[in-house]
């Protein structure tokens, strides 16, 4: 897989060369290498992620499309030993050898980190483009690194204007204005087998209670479904389906349902995977058909499960085959707004790099400042005068400062902070050390040797 430092969005790195990411996608991995990283003996979570040394920061992304690790390392660590320490970390929990995991996942960073993840966010990146899931998984992606304590101020602020740039679309394009989803393709399949033209009439048992289920529950409402009822491993059934206008299933009351059932979802992938014997006893004293939506990444249900008579199995990859490629122009609208939106972002970011510097810069003409005071009072020992003197130096001081400070965020922008530096330096003996812009601690400015 290819090893990406550089981006489209103005071809730099990123500034503080502290952000990078370990993504795999249905594009390019499959849908059984992202089952195998949730089916490990330990779940892949932020807190997992920054538990080895020098990671600073992580935000873990994964849907039943992809598998992504955001992380910020501390300063002074080489991107390459971070990279080797969260693959180490990604192994430990999914039992993947590393040496899979170095050639399945893609290194991403700077520009083409940022884009890549605001194309997620907005659903380009999607196996139906333009979805609505993904901009609510984003969010809820980045309020569980922080309920970890594990999102640094750098990730936390790529994923809001992620997220920020995924409204923008839905609000100036046609992008998604139909609604499609995985779900909502699922849902077509299931209805087409049994001819017919909407879920209308149709009794559905789904399985689990996350985000796909709750899509799912919605797009049955919107199609006038009035039999559904919702099954739980966990038993969060009853406090799911309430509100959703669902009836709630207990384990005992699952055989006889699914017996009237004319289509079963599964949407949690974490309980017990039912298989052909389960289904048997299920469909004792029945001859209808049965269409079985499994949408689940791990899988609710065994692969045999479809070569039982009068069942159908319709699996994940089946619905991302079926999914529509869209062309339109409100994709090439969609991915022009991603890419200006990621422009302005690389740029602020490039920009935040010189704020050590300007400090620097502040600092040494206030301290030139404080000195000359001290010596006017101490001369004139008049308070007014000494006041107004004051205040005269400090417009002065503002007004010498308003050059070099635009002229700094113009360098930062064109990838120059090093220029801007290095003058600073040459001038005014000054040595600008990089600051964590993410800890609020004062810069420290050191005189030059000599």
């Amino acid at each position: 897989m290819s090893q990406s430092l550089e981006g489209p969005v103005g071809g730099r790195t990123a500034p503080d060369g502290r952000l990078f990411a370990l993504v795999a996608s249905h594009r390019g991995t499959g849908l059984d290498f992202l089952a195998r990283l949730g089916s490990g003996p330990r779940r892949i979570t932020p807190a997992a992620v920054v538990e080895p040394a020098h990671v600073a920061g992580a935000v873990v992304l994964s849907t039943c499309n992809r598998f992504e690790v955001y992380f910020e390392i501390s300063s002074g660590t080489e991107p390459s030993a971070a990279r080797r320490r969260v693959q180490s970390a990604i192994s430990r929990c999914s039992g993947i050898p590393e040496e899979e995991l170095a050639q399945s996942l893609d290194f991403l960073a700077g520009a083409a980190l940022t884009e890549h993840l605001f194309s997620v966010g907005a659903g380009l990146d999607s196996a139906v483009v333009g979805e609505r899931e993904i901009a609510g998984q984003l969010r809820r992606a980045l309020t569980s690194a922080q309920e970890s304590e594990s999102a640094s101020g750098a990730l936390i602020r790529l994923f809001q204007a992620a997220s920020r740039a995924a409204r923008d679309v839905g609000a100036l394009t046609t992008l998604g204005d139909a609604g499609r989803s995985m779900v909502s393709v699922a849902l077509d399949l299931a209805t087409a087998r049994l001819a017919k033209s909407c879920p209308s009439g149709l009794s559905v048992v789904v399985i689990g209670t996350g985000a796909y289920a709750g899509t799912t529950l919605a797009l049955l409402a919107a199609g006038k479904c009035a039999k559904v009822s919702v099954f739980s491993w966990s038993g969060r059934a009853e406090a799911f389906a309430a509100p959703r206008g669902a009836a709630a299933l207990t384990r005992s009351q699952l055989t006889a349902a699914l017996q009237g059932a004319d289509v079963v979802i599964g949407c949690s992938g974490r309980g017990t995977r039912l298989g052909t014997e389960d289904f048997r006893l299920f469909r004792q004293g029945t001859n209808e058909r049965l269409v079985v939506v499994d949408l689940a990444l791990n899988r609710d249900f065994e692969p045999a499960t479809g070569e039982l008579p009068g069942i159908e199995l319709i699996t994940l990859d089946e619905v991302r085959l079926a999914a529509p490629r869209e062309h339109s122009d409100g994709v090439r609208r969609a991915a022009e707004l991603v890419r200006q939106a990621a422009l302005r972002y690389e740029e602020e970011r490039q920009a935040r790099v010189m704020d050590p510097a300007i400090v620097a810069l502040r600092g040494h003409m206030q301290q030139v400042l404080a000195s000359e005071m001290a010596r006017v009072k101490n001369q004139h020992g008049c308070t007014a005068t000494a006041e107004a003197v004051e205040f005269a130096l400090r417009r002065v001081v503002r007004q010498l400062l308003h050059v070099p400070t635009a002229r700094a965020r113009e360098l930062a922008a064109a990838g120059r902070q090093d220029d801007y530096t290095a003058a600073l330096e040459a001038l005014y003996g000054l040595k600008v050390e990089p600051d964590d812009a993410d800890r609020q601690e004062p810069v420290r400015i050191m005189p030059a040797a000599g």
